[in-house]
């Protein structure tokens, strides 16, 4: 197995970046989340969607091209590192949206509350859906590595993320909008919310393909004698 102590001198730097892109993404789609915007109408129905589904295609093909280059014990490290950071800012938002605002920013508090207090639950039902979604995602993308002996990466990426996706889009559905409203009820959830948000994923999903195959064979670059022995479990 690689590790980052036996890698070349890019090989960590490659890995702080990645890390880092991985965090950051998590964090600014939560952040961000509360803004939707209309994406397509078909039949008459305007499909619309959070600003957030940009960005976290963008941690599977990260966790995907991680685990193929370190291993899933790696990943695993950064999720837990991930959701600790989530609950740091989920706890920050919730005492900032308590604390008195000064005289100067008393004419926009509202508004302020209005943004970040509603972020609160999407904060909280993203933890849940990324805790469970990234987890199976790396534990698909091992077993899958396994079936195939190390090869066909883009069946092993494209059947971990799309059943991945699944799992978040479900779970941050209902943890998010069930029951906030006499609109949202469980069968509006499931059968109008979830299924063109997971569509919409699973494209960007297939979409992203190329990129991993990129990322990999630029981290693999210098390592191809080793590659060859399926140094990566």
């Amino acid at each position: 197995m690689i590790t980052l102590s036996d890698s070349n001198g890019a090989r960590p730097a490659a890995f702080t970046y990645l890390s880092t892109l991985f965090v950051g993404s998590i964090v600014a789609a939560n952040l961000m989340g509360t803004k939707v915007i209309p994406f397509f109408t078909v039949g008459g129905f305007q499909f619309t969607g959070s600003v957030g589904i940009f960005l976290f295609p963008v941690s599977f093909l990260v966790t995907d091209i991680m685990a193929e280059i370190w291993g899933g014990r790696a990943i695993r490290s950064l999720i837990g590192a991930t959701i600790a950071i989530l609950f740091v800012v989920l706890a920050v938002t919730g005492i900032a949206t308590v604390l008195p605002p000064a005289d100067r920013f008393a004419a926009t508090n509202d508004a302020y509350l209005t943004i970040f207090r509603s972020s609160l639950r999407i904060t909280a039902a993203s933890i849940v859906a990324f805790a469970i979604s990234q987890t199976h995602d790396v534990w698909a993308f091992e077993l899958w590595k396994r079936v195939t002996r190390g090869r066909f990466l883009w069946l092993r990426n494209n059947l971990s993320t799309i059943v991945s996706q699944l799992i978040d889009t479900v779970v941050f559905m209902l943890i998010a909008f069930w029951g906030m409203g006499d609109h949202f009820t469980l069968g509006f959830v499931l059968g109008s919310m979830v299924p063109p948000y997971w569509a919409l994923k699973v494209l960007m999903a297939l979409l992203d393909t190329p990129f991993v195959y990129l990322g990999v064979r630029i981290l693999r670059g210098p390592l191809r004698p080793r590659q060859a022995a399926g140094e990566v479990a």
